[in-house]
């Protein structure tokens, strides 16, 4: 079984939503700190919780959906669709014709499935600046969010900071994230894997009452 993982390591300068640092990673005890045998090295992370590859649960937009510790291993281990729709636009909107096309190739997306849109975007997500890109990117549109709904998916991945245009509204986060799904945003090697036929597992940090949390997401083929 080949694995292949989609997460994007977590340093202090990578894109993140705000613009700002997400992430750092300080070291509280050093190795010269301590007596020998005894050598330690304490870390202390200080990050947002959408940092990276994360996961955005029902509660990240409702007051009274789920958070990340309730989220079901049911929905976050299984059967994982990648549709691919590389542009260079960073105004292009992934509408629902898209879908039924696919569709039309490798049949109905069956309930539960996992659904990964590959824009190839993610090729900017060593220069910070052109990824974040003022918050332009491809994104996904509302019908195409509703078709997916209609296929009672588990929910959805792109290798964007969002699924969302900016100045829409959101309306992505409010139909999925409504209807008890969840969103990974920034997927990385999407590229590498099939249209159909891969499993995937989504693991983030359980942390109560937590609205987002890094993943460590792991495609196997």
């Amino acid at each position: 079984m080949r694995k292949i993982d989609l997460t994007y390591t977590l340093t202090s300068d990578i894109p993140h939503w705000d613009g700002d640092c997400c992430f750092r990673l300080n070291t509280t005890v050093d190795y010269s700190d301590c007596v020998a045998p005894n050598l330690f090295r304490i870390q202390r992370i200080e990050a947002k919780a959408g940092a990276g590859t994360h996961i955005d649960a029902p509660a990240h937009c409702f007051s009274e959906g789920k958070t990340i510790e309730a989220l079901s291993l049911e929905n976050l281990v299984t059967d994982c669709i990648v549709i691919h729709t590389v542009t260079d636009k960073e105004d292009y909107v992934i509408q629902f014709e898209v879908i039924k096309d696919f569709e039309k190739e490798h049949g109905e997306i069956q309930s539960n499935s996992f659904v990964i849109f590959y824009t190839g975007w993610s090729k900017y997500w060593s220069d910070p600046e052109k990824y974040r890109n003022d918050l332009k990117f491809p994104s996904v549109s509302e019908e195409a969010a509703k078709l997916l709904l209609e296929r009672d998916v588990a929910g959805i991945g792109i290798d964007t900071l969002s699924p969302d245009a900016i100045g829409e509204d959101f309306p992505v986060h409010r139909v999925l994230l409504g209807a008890d799904k969840f969103i990974v945003e920034n997927v990385a090697n999407a590229k590498d894997l099939p249209p159909t036929g891969a499993r995937v597992m989504i693991m983030p940090l359980k942390i109560k009452g937590g609205t987002e949390s890094p993943v460590r997401l792991v495609a196997l083929i």
